[in-house]
């Protein structure tokens, strides 16, 4: 590959929607950054990686290893960190010298490359150790190795607890199309996705290369550098990429739209030249131009003992995680260790007081600017009583406020959404559709953690796919909570196309129950009863912080319910329907209780037709809007005080639930205020075959003839 010399010019701004000059960036670093930094830095690295795996002390060799020094139980990954560290030290003085303006974020697929973010927030002076806050010192390099894996601070793995992680590699699969979703509207942002080869053999990082198609057109964005650690191996053998040789792996990425440039990293000079081409082929993501693609053929564990006592290690899945299991109790390891530490000469990376040398830092990226949050949203007008398109509404008046982007998979128009305004509809271009629930996931997980809202609506069936990938995102947000770092926008899923009136194959409602199951605060179920009030929650739910919200709301509406309640509803979680209750100050002989539009259109029947069989009846209509007000104060931050509980549901009444979701769901929430025994729980149970949609309610006993004939039988129970 031909070599470019390029001559820096003159630093200029980017503004708010220009795309970057990155070719100057590249430009700048090579002038100013010698090969030499760069190397030191990357030695530097993956020192401090092997380090805080095995050692305990004379992290500093200040006299030759002993076997004190040494840990009794290494544990931790190395493999993935030398080509990681590779592009890390790469990375820094190319996010140095940066256009003024623009932002330079990485995102690590491999999540087992713990090791390295540590190392690099070290060098980097953001990462805590000793003392009240970062720094640079013998005892901080001292406490790094002793103290990994930090299960109680940091951690082992890359999550945010780790300064500047802004993705958990746990995810396994959507890193790059985080990072697409990071870019969108921000054309100042460069997001360079670190991506191991094991890692693309799933199904949303296989997705993602071909994604970016449905981005075309829609909208100003970043730029996303993919970078593919082909190295060989996953943790138990090759990789499947390792079967391609060079020929086939630039076909495979060329017929997927990107222009491929591979380098095996053994040269930095060839390296740097190579990726200072890569960088002045940078585009936009929504321009319909081939991408570059950088993939780097280090091999897994490069720079590691080659071979001990005639075992073989580089090239094996012995380099996966330690590969010298036992040093401190085997000589010969012992030896391989203290030659491997000492081949990346420590003592001219780091001073003697544990700062790094000055050659180091002459390649380390300049602080981070400050992080610029979206400006706020009003919040949303709720309105009166209009049918389903005020859904719709909401959403574009959302959309009309900017830094918001609604992602759906090919179900809008199916789903009744109205996005464009006028007779034809459309898609406006803040809407994106592709059939892929995972990458419409990615795509919400990257624009909010980059400070901005995000929708995103689909059938029911086929959310229940995103279960993992969101039990993972709670955890990611959950850590980033504990470092302090809030404030992120919402997790909004519109979950619609209900399977009370939907085939067979698309009736699962199992995602709200996993997210109960998590017993995660932020989580908040959203079960109106009607249009209009689905709306006004939409409303609430697109403009607040740090929840994760799951509307539940069926697209074919019929019923709208008397507006009363309304703001009870919405602010309390739940409330009593007076037109559907016995009035009077005596306490009620039965509460009935609907979750969800379904449940409260045959069960308010039911209730008409229990008060026609049973005028003696004192009856107590209440209306859930939000699942977790039903659960423990303790678990819950939305739960229902005791004495508001109480109010809604007395004490000796029993309670006849019905709710669109699954029952096991409600019930472990009203078990965990100890209240199961009371209330029979009425939801969805599988029925084994297609039915029709009355028969489905018949067969769950939801509908109104069966949840009348269940009163009843409760009615006529002993008190």
């Amino acid at each position: 590959m031909s070599e470019t010399v390029m001559a820096p010019g003159p630093a200029v701004a980017a503004g708010p929607g220009d795309f970057p000059d990155w070719n100057q960036a590249a430009a700048h670093a090579a002038a100013r950054v010698p090969d030499a930094a760069v190397t030191a830095a990357w030695r530097a690295l993956n020192y401090l990686c092997a380090a805080q795996l095995y050692l305990n002390d004379n992290v500093l060799p200040g006299r030759p290893l002993r076997v004190e020094d040494v840990k009794e139980a290494p544990s931790g990954h190395w493999g993935v960190c030398p080509p990681v560290n590779f592009m890390l030290a790469h990375l820094g003085p190319l996010t140095a010298w940066r256009p003024p303006g623009s932002e330079v974020l990485v995102v690590h697929g491999a999540g087992h490359a713990g090791p390295s973010a540590l190392a690099h927030a070290y060098l980097t002076k953001t990462l805590t150790l000793t003392g009240s806050g970062p720094g640079w010192s013998a005892a901080d390099l001292r406490a790094l190795a002793a103290g990994f894996p930090h299960t109680r601070s940091y951690g082992g793995e890359i999550t945010p607890l780790i300064p500047g992680v802004r993705y958990t590699g746990g995810q396994l699969g959507p890193a790059l199309a985080v990072a697409q979703g990071m870019v969108l509207d921000a054309p100042h942002r460069l997001v360079v996705a670190l991506l191991g080869d094991g890692e693309l053999e799933t199904g949303a990082a296989a997705a993602a290369w071909t994604a970016r198609r449905a981005l075309l057109g829609s909208g100003l964005h970043g730029a996303v550098l993919p970078v593919v650690l082909a190295n060989g191996l996953r943790m138990g053998g090759p990789s499947l990429l390792a079967g391609l040789d060079e020929a086939e792996l630039r076909a495979y990425f060329t017929g997927l739209g990107y222009e491929p440039f591979l380098h095996d990293g053994s040269d930095v000079a060839g390296f740097r030249t190579v990726l200072a081409e890569v960088f002045a082929r940078l585009r936009p993501l929504g321009v319909a131009r081939p991408q570059p693609v950088l993939v780097l053929t280090m091999p897994k564990g490069a720079t590691g003992p080659e071979e001990v006592a005639g075992r073989r290690i580089a090239g094996t899945p012995a380099v996966h995680k330690t590969p010298l299991k036992d040093p401190a109790h085997n000589r010969e390891e012992f030896d391989a260790l203290a030659a491997w530490l000492a081949s990346y000469q420590p003592g001219t990376l780091f001073t003697d007081r544990g700062l790094p040398s000055d050659l180091v830092r002459q390649a380390l990226p300049h602080p981070p600017p400050r992080p610029r949050p979206a400006p706020p949203v009003a919040p949303l007008a709720v309105r009166g009583t209009e049918a389903w398109p005020l859904l719709s509404a909401v959403i574009r008046e959302r959309a009309a406020a900017g830094a918001f982007r609604l992602f759906s998979p090919d179900e809008a128009a199916s789903n009744r959404l109205h996005l464009a305004d006028g007779p034809d509809g459309g898609m406006p271009a803040w809407a994106s559709e592709i059939l892929n629930e995972e990458i419409c996931h990615a795509w919400l997980q990257g624009y909010t953690e980059t400070g901005r809202d995000a929708l995103l609506a689909t059938y029911e069936a086929f959310a229940a796919v995103n279960t993992s990938l969101l039990v993972q995102h709670l955890k990611h947000r959950s850590a980033r909570t504990a470092t302090g770092a809030g404030g992120l926008a919402n997790i909004n899923y519109l979950i619609t196309s209900l399977g009370w009136r939907n085939t067979y194959t698309h009736q699962n409602p199992g995602l709200v129950s996993a997210m109960l199951e998590t017993e995660n605060p932020t989580v908040h179920v959203y079960t109106p009863a009607d249009a209009t009030r689905a709306a006004a929650v939409l409303a609430v739910m697109l403009t607040g912080r740090d929840r994760a919200n799951f509307l539940l709301a069926d697209k074919h509406h019929t019923l709208t319910f008397p507006p009363d309640t309304f703001r009870e509803e919405l602010t309390v979680g739940a409330a009593i329907w007076p037109h559907l209750s016995t009035p009077g100050p005596e306490g009620p002989d039965i509460v009935l209780a609907s979750a969800g539009d379904v449940a409260a259109r045959e069960l308010s029947a039911a209730a008409g037709r229990l008060a026609a069989a049973r005028p003696d009846a004192r009856i107590r209509y209440v209306h859930v809007n939000e699942l977790t007000v039903l659960g423990h104060p303790d678990t819950w931050p939305a739960a229902l005080p005791d004495a508001a509980f109480d109010r809604l549901f007395p004490t000796g009444a029993p309670v006849l639930l019905a709710t669109v979701t699954q029952a096991p769901a409600v019930r472990a929430l009203l078990a965990g205020r100890g209240e199961a025994a009371r209330v029979r729980v009425v939801g969805y149970r599988d029925p084994g075959r297609p039915l029709p949609s009355a028969d489905l309610l018949e067969h769950c006993g939801m509908s109104a003839a069966a949840l009348t004939a269940q009163a009843l039988s409760m009615l006529k129970e002993p008190r």
